[in-house]
Order: C-alpha cells, then sequence, then structure tokens
C-alpha cells in the first residue's frame, strides 16, 4: 500500500481550525497509509552551532544513513506529502521551517547538477493545508506561506504542489464557517481524486 507523510504542525491542539481541515482530507483519502508525524512530539532543533557543524560533518563524509537524517529519508520515500499548519505571521509556525531545514539534504531530498537543483523525492503530489485569520486571496503580497509551499516543490521534485486555504477566521462579521466548510469540501475532493 502506497504511504501517505502527515506532517503535523497544528500547534493549537484540538480546538484548532486547521486541524478540521486535515481530518475532513484524510476522511475521503483511500488506499494510503498514514504516517502520522506531530512536529511538536519531535524535539526538532534549528541549525545552528554545534548542530550545524556536526551535520555538515556527516555530509562532507557522505554518511546519510546517520540517524540525523531520518526525517529527510521519510520525506523522501513517502508516495503522497500533507503538510497541515495555521497561517502565522504572514507565514507558517517556525517550526514547520525548522522541519524543512532538516529535510532538506543534499543527496537524500535533493541534489545539485550542472543544470541547477533536482529533487529526489519518491512523491508526486504534496497538499499543503491551512486557514488563515484574514482575507488573503490568491496571490496576495502579504501571504509568504503559499510561495513558499509552491516553491518547495521543484526543489523536492513533486509533480504538483496543492494548496487549500480557509480564510477569515478571524474577521468580525465574516461568514467563517462557510470558508472553512468550503476549503474541507475542496479538500474531500482532493483526497478522492488522489
Amino acid at each position: 500500500m502506497k504511504k501517505c507523510l502527515f506532517v503535523d504542525c497544528l500547534i493549537r491542539g484540538e480546538e484548532s481550525r486547521t486541524r478540521e481541515l486535515a481530518e475532513a482530507f484524510f476522511e475521503k483519502l483511500k488506499d494510503y497509509d498514514i504516517e502520522h508525524l506531530i512536529l511538536e512530539e519531535e524535539g526538532l532543533r534549528p541549525l545552528t552551532g554545534d548542530f550545524f557543524y556536526e551535520r555538515q560533518e556527516l555530509l562532507e563524509k557522505n554518511d546519510l544513513t546517520h540517524d540525523r537524517f531520518r526525517y529527510a529519508w521519510q520525506f523522501k520515500e513517502a508516495d503522497l506529502i500533507v503538510i497541515a499548519a495555521p497561517f502565522w505571521d504572514l507565514s507558517f509556525p517556525s517550526l514547520l521551517k525548522i522541519y524543512i531545514e532538516n529535510i532538506s539534504v543534499e543527496g537524500i531530498s535533493f541534489s545539485s547538477t550542472e543544470k541547477g537543483l533536482k529533487g529526489l523525492c519518491k512523491a508526486e503530489n504534496m497538499i499543503y493545508l491551512t486557514t488563515r485569520g484574514g482575507i488573503y486571496g490568491d496571490n496576495n503580497p502579504m501571504d509568504c506561506a503559499t510561495p513558499y509551499m509552491k516553491a518547495l516543490g521543484p526543489f523536492f521534485g513533486f509533480d504538483k504542489v496543492y494548496c487549500i486555504a480557509a480564510d477569515g477566521m478571524d474577521v468580525w462579521g465574516y461568514d467563517s464557517k462557510g470558508s472553512l466548510d468550503k476549503a474541507k469540501q475542496e479538500a474531500k475532493d482532493l483526497a478522492k481524486h488522489l
């Protein structure tokens, strides 16, 4: 059976509206084993100081089997990637960025070639699920999360990156329930077709 890696950056716990969106997606996703990675439980560290230099030494030795790279291997080998994170300070929580730093490993998730970077991941598709307090819509320069997620597609080798967002969750007088319901339906429809 195919494997779906669910990268869970749902930092508001059970009251997370992004969790509702993710649950709607997984309700309709069939034929995949779900590997649920809860980032808050992983003790991830940013690439600084000795932690950074240890990684550099391993890469220089081409020691890609070290446990430091387990997240990169897990990400590379998944058949489908689903990332769920709330919109946070014009992007997403820093914990997700730290995770992305830890999976971006040359020789595992991408390679450098004479023609530029080449993604090495197995998955054809990545899905990014989010809810946003304000109303951002498409191509709003204040939304730095969606363009970043879309840029990960060619970097890791995905054919397609789907971004599903519910806007207006914190706008007084806005139909936030309707916005979330619409995004949930979009997520369900996508899951049925994967």
